[in-house]
Formats: structure tokens, sequence, C-alpha cells
């Protein structure tokens, strides 16, 4: 349990800075008098953080579910 612990500990973390970095990207154009509602295609770095973000959710909802029956 105390493992299961420590990975979901792990796993909110990276999701929290995946999060972060994410939206650090998209409030430059905002922050310039843009609405940020234009449509673009994510290629490179921000496609690899897009399906990162994805991966640790699901990994960390999960766990979480597996805390949950294990206690």
């Amino acid at each position: 349990m105390n493992t299961l612990l420590f990975l979901q500990i792990i796993v909110s973390t990276l999701l929290i800075v995946s999060i972060i970095l994410q939206s650090r990207g998209s409030q430059v154009g905002i922050a310039f008098g843009g609405t940020g509602e234009t449509y673009r295609s994510k290629r490179g770095l921000e496609r690899f953080l897009y399906y990162v973000t994805i991966i640790l959710s699901v990994i960390f909802a999960s766990l979480s579910i597996l805390l949950l029956l294990v206690r």
C-alpha cells in the first residue's frame, strides 16, 4: 500500500508539471490582447505534453481507484 501511495504522489507531481507547462504557452497570446480561441494543430513538444498529460491522468485515476479498493 505504501508503494501505491508513493507512486500516486510521483504521478500527481508529474501531472501538475505537465499541466503547468501546457498552460504556460497558452497564456502568452492572451497577454497580448488575443482571445486565445484560435485553432492550430499541436506539434512537437506540445503534442508530446498533451499525450503525456492524458496518460498521467489515466494512471492517476487508476491508482486512486486501486488505493480505494486496497484500503
